[in-house]
Formats: structure tokens, C-alpha cells, sequence
């Protein structure tokens, strides 16, 4: 009776901290988000209206996918919110635990802030928040939001990956991908053939550039780059791949249903992430 007593405060003891913590978790995540989007608040005095206008002298097939993703009109996009649903793996053959995650963007500047849940083990979820902010990428896991596993940032290389990162999700609100008024500012795109272009981002002392697939129809369907992956407490620069399908028609823009990222390593191509996106919101919309 004195065991059992004892294995039940135990438990009631660890569901409680496991409880709080998931608690204090959610509140930093949340203010973190609240940061990133006062940084995407228009001046004062402003609407924070811009009509998303496409440029004549774009590279064909970015031309050709603006066309395809966005009806005319259309106005620039600030800040999204997206509902994720999908499958991370750790490493080649550990096989695939479910997530569930809320990601928060903005287009100018350039930012995100990406905070999850991963089933990789019973009971007990690991929560990952990865971030790119003010110029700086950030990542932060802990095994029931107690025990800290990762916790990376402040790093040249850390916020180059994050960048080229926020590039490649930016399919997802597409306006981020337009050239700005100033060369200073927003995507610049480079031609390389009729099927590919690299679109370059700036965003204070952090550059990054990433080559995007296009069908013929339209749509892309995926992006390389190469980004900084930990190997070790080492950063390597290693080329990356991101894949997107079944584009659906959102808020009247089209984004793709689903998307699968790996990094392209020596020994073979590695995915460690794929997802669909549950929900997808513009500058503060709620259904």
C-alpha cells in the first residue's frame, strides 16, 4: 500500500510539472509570436494596404507562377498563420513520429516563429520551437517542455539556414516572394533557365538565396538551397530540397496541401519532415 501511495505521487507530481510546463511553454511561444508580429505593424499613421504588383521583368517562369497563384488585385500579405499537421523523423531510418504545430510569418522583415509538438515517445510530447527574428535564428526543444535537449542561436549560420528557410515557406504566402520598391528589400530573382529561377533575400546582415522548380502549368514545385545542418556541434553547409503538391485555392490564393523537406546528404536523400497545412490565415483573419 506504502508503494502504491508512493507511484501515485509520483505520477500526480510528473503529471502536474509535465501540466505547468506545457502551461509556461505556451505563454513564451506566445509572446514570442506577439514580438514578431509588432515588428510587421505598418507605421503609424498608414492602412497597411499595398496592392501586390507584379513586375514585367521578372524571369519567365516566376512570371508564370505569380499568374498561376495569385488573381489580380491582390493585396500584399503582412503576416500569415498556419495550423500544421505531418511526421519529423530525427535521423535516416529512426522512422516517423506525428507532430501538430502553430507557425506564425511575416513578410517584411522577413520572420517566423514555428512552435510544435512531436509524438516521439507515449505520454510525454517533445516541444520544438525554431525561430528567425530581428535577424537571428533560434531553436529550442525540450522532452515535455522540461528537459532541455537543444537549445541553438545567435549565429551567423543559424540565421542563414532560418532565412532560406523562411524562403522556401513563403509558397505558402505568396505576396512575400515579390520584389520590393527598393533593391534593399524583398526578393531579388535571377533566371536560369525556363523552368528555374533563384530568388535571393537580404534581411540585415543575413543573405539568403534559394533555386525554385516550376512546372509548366504554373505552380513551384520545389526549391534547393544549401543550408547549415548541426553535424556534431559543427555547422555544414549541405544542400536541402523542399517538395510541394496539390495546390488548393485559399483566401483566393494557391498554396500547396502538401510538402515534404530532406537534406540531400553524401549517402543518400534524407526527409526528415513532411506536412499539411490544417489552416491557413492572412494578417490576423480568424474562421
Amino acid at each position: 500500500m506504502i508503494l502504491a501511495a508512493t507511484v501515485a505521487v509520483v505520477v500526480a507530481g510528473t503529471a502536474l510539472a509535465l501540466a505547468s510546463s506545457a502551461i509556461a511553454w505556451r505563454r513564451s511561444s506566445r509572446q514570442l509570436v506577439s514580438r514578431l508580429l509588432e515588428s510587421a505593424r505598418p507605421q503609424q499613421g498608414g492602412s497597411g494596404e499595398e496592392h501586390a504588383v507584379v513586375p514585367d521583368d521578372l524571369p519567365a517562369p516566376v512570371g508564370r507562377y505569380f499568374a498561376f497563384a495569385m488573381p489580380a488585385r491582390t493585396m500584399r500579405i503582412h503576416t500569415a498563420h498556419i495550423r500544421w499537421t505531418g511526421e519529423f523523423q530525427m535521423r535516416p531510418g529512426a522512422g516517423w513520429s506525428s507532430f501538430e504545430a502553430e507557425q506564425d510569418f511575416t513578410a517584411m522583415p522577413p520572420g517566423f516563429v514555428w512552435d510544435a509538438r512531436i509524438h516521439m515517445m507515449p505520454l510525454v510530447p517533445v516541444h520544438v520551437r525554431d525561430s528567425y527574428m530581428a535577424g537571428q535564428g533560434t531553436m529550442l526543444g525540450r522532452v515535455g517542455g522540461l528537459v532541455t535537449v537543444v537549445n541553438q542561436g545567435g549565429t551567423p549560420e543559424m540565421a542563414a539556414s532560418a532565412l532560406a528557410r523562411w524562403l522556401g515557406e513563403a509558397v505558402w504566402f505568396p505576396t512575400a516572394l515579390l520584389p520590393r520598391a527598393t533593391r534593399d528589400e524583398g526578393v531579388r530573382w535571377e533566371a536560369i533557365d525556363d523552368t528555374t529561377a533563384r530568388a535571393t533575400i537580404r534581411d540585415g546582415a543575413s543573405e539568403a538565396s534559394a533555386d525554385f522548380h516550376f512546372a509548366p502549368t504554373g505552380e513551384i514545385t520545389g526549391m534547393t538551397a544549401l543550408r547549415y545542418r548541426d553535424v556534431n556541434g559543427a555547422s555544414v553547409l549541405t544542400p536541402f530540397e523542399g517538395r510541394y503538391r496539390d495546390y488548393t485555392r485559399r483566401n483566393a490564393i494557391m498554396t500547396p496541401m502538401f510538402a515534404e523537406v530532406a537534406w540531400l546528404l553524401p549517402e543518400g536523400r534524407f526527409a526528415y519532415w513532411r506536412g499539411h497545412p490544417a489552416e491557413v490565415l492572412y494578417d490576423g483573419e480568424r474562421y
